[in-house]
């Protein structure tokens, strides 16, 4: 079976950051930073967490607790004894634009019993957390990427999630037509090739494509190009060579197709976040 998650990460990487590692005691206000997302582990302790995606939730067992676009949120640990967490702040290439980051839910809170697999890992990264070894903050921060690798592959492999991106790659058909447009975005992916990668009739394809995913594959594939584009840009590659590699005929062809995805022309878009960087 293709790798569902080796373009995605490959071109929309993500960097982890250790920001706190140890025990926490009463009111902790932790606002949003940037464009950063906030992975959270919590090892032992009950947290009761306030935030502006929802409702305040109690976390009484061992747990995880991602934010993946920025969001305040406020720690309270009642009790002596407090709480103890490893935590990191989460850089996704691309910010907004990546994926990744739209694809997940606003915050996801899971008990870490329900990654499967993942316990080695876990007693790992709590080990480093928790003591004072040489490095001990790079080899954290790769950990960290781990984990979240393994929370993305919780989310396709639980099909939690009913819609979106996750749930393409989680269906047992679309996901073949999602991934060969995510490894070759310059092939001419008309309805009837997309749908038989898939091994659906066309009228099958495009109707499951659309309520699973959200949009329609065309819609889906354009989005996908443009996302590359806009990382070529930000490479500082120019846009004849880019022109190619995501499949148009033209520069205008692209340009029309890309001011359509992104609302500015490739040059506007440059210009914009060369200034900001």
């Amino acid at each position: 079976m293709a790798d569902r998650l080796d373009a995605l990460l490959g071109n929309f990487p993500v960097r982890a950051t250790v920001s706190h590692t140890g025990n926490i005691c009463g009111i902790h206000e932790l606002p949003a930073e940037g464009t950063l997302g906030q992975l959270h582990l919590i090892k032992r302790g009950t947290v009761v967490v306030h935030h502006a995606a929802g409702k305040p939730i109690t976390i009484d067992t061992p747990s995880l607790l991602l934010y993946p676009r920025p969001c305040d949120h406020r720690f309270v640990v009642e009790g002596e004894d407090g709480a103890d967490l490893a935590c990191a702040a989460l850089g996704f290439e691309s910010a907004a634009e990546n994926p990744l980051v739209s694809a997940l839910p606003t915050y996801l809170c899971l008990p870490l019993e329900q990654l499967v697999g993942t316990r080695p890992l876990l007693d790992l990264l709590f080990e480093e957390a928790f003591e004072q070894r040489c490095g001990r903050r790079e080899v954290l921060a790769r950990l960290f990427e781990l984990v979240l690798i393994q929370v993305l592959r919780h989310q396709m492999e639980s099909a939690q999630l009913q819609s979106g991106l996750m749930a393409g790659l989680a269906h047992p058909r679309l996901r073949r037509s999602i991934v060969a447009m995510h490894e070759r975005p310059r092939d001419e992916w008309t309805l009837e090739a997309s749908a038989a990668v898939a091994g659906m009739s066309r009228s099958s394809f495009a109707q499951t494509f659309r309520t699973t995913v959200g949009c329609t594959p065309g819609e889906y594939l354009q989005r996908w190009r443009i996302l590359l584009v806009q990382k070529g840009l930000r490479g500082g590659k120019p846009l004849k060579v880019l022109v190619d590699a995501v499949g148009y005929a033209s520069e205008s062809a692209l340009s029309r197709a890309f001011k359509v995805q992104a609302g500015v022309t490739p040059r506007e878009w440059r210009r914009a976040h060369v200034r900001a960087a």
